[in-house]
């Protein structure tokens, strides 16, 4: 678990850094001028949680079946 979150954190800082570079993208100023880059950005936000928490279920499923099989032996 402690991996999982090391890599998270890698990705923000990652993903932070991109946005602080100064370069100007047309289509992303179009779509803050119409106000649409934020449905844009809580599309990703609702893709990129429902990824996660998919993620986190398998983990668990996978935790209760390795042990569920140890403690058979």
């Amino acid at each position: 678990m402690l991996r999982f979150w090391m890599l998270a954190m890698l990705l923000v800082s990652n993903v932070l850094t991109t946005f602080a570079q100064d370069q100007s993208v047309q289509m992303a100023d179009t779509l803050r001028q119409e106000g649409k880059i934020y449905v844009v950005v809580a599309c990703i936000f609702v893709i990129v949680g429902g990824l996660v928490l998919f993620l986190i279920r398998i983990d668990g499923k996978l935790s209760r079946l390795e042990k569920e099989s140890r403690s058979a032996k």
